[in-house]
Order: C-alpha cells, then structure tokens, then sequence
C-alpha cells in the first residue's frame, strides 16, 4: 500500500502564488508517473500536470507558463508550483502516482485533496 500526503493548499488573492506538496510513502519499488489533477465544483476532474521519472513534464493549456511541476526521486515528492493564480484555479487538487512493483504490476494512487481558493 501506498500513502500520499498532500499540503500547501489555501486561500490566495488573482495573481498570487501556492506551492502544493506531495510526499508518497509505502511498499514502493519504483514510483514512474507522479502529478496533479484538480477539480472545480460541478466539474468533472482535470489533468493539470504530470512529470515522469525522467522529469518530461506535461501541462494542461489551461496553466502552461504559470504552473510548475517537479519531483525529487529520492524522497518520492512531487511538488506544484502555482504562479499568476486566476479564480479559475479555483478547485480541490489532488496528487497521484503510479507506483511499479517489483514483479511489474502497477497501480495509481491519489491523495485526499487540498483545496485552493483564489479570491480577493
């Protein structure tokens, strides 16, 4: 089994910045595809961005140039970086992994959420 904790969600005014954290612990043999979807009220959840163990990242339209992602493989984190925030950020974001094991199965993981309120 596999946790994930996420922090660093909160209240921020337009244009401000989050800094989002995600530590992964647990049986885990080799974590490939770390990320953050997020989902807004009455919305469906959403990709914002995903980086692999070889640190190629991908962003939603949505946030590219504001958002960034980074992962630190020794300590199974990955982090999101939420810059020029928009009230449209507005939702519940949630940090998932795919975790590989040692017989070559793989399952993804997502956290509780945390939620990021942009307003003034």
């Amino acid at each position: 089994q596999v946790q994930l904790v996420e922090s660093g969600g909160g209240l921020v005014q337009p244009g401000g910045s989050l800094r989002l954290s995600c530590a992964a612990s647990g049986t885990i043999f080799s974590i490939n595809k770390m990320g953050w979807y997020r989902q807004a009220p009455g919305k469906e959840r959403e990709l914002v961005a995903t980086i692999n163990r070889g640190y190629i990242t991908n962003y939603a339209d949505s946030v590219k140039g504001r958002f960034t992602i980074s992962r630190d493989n020794a300590k199974n984190t990955v982090d999101l970086q939420m810059n020029s925030l928009k009230p449209e950020d507005t939702a519940v974001y949630y940090c998932t992994v795919v975790v590989t094991y040692s017989n070559g199965n793989y399952d993804t993981y997502w956290g509780q959420g945390t939620q990021v309120t942009v307003s003034s």
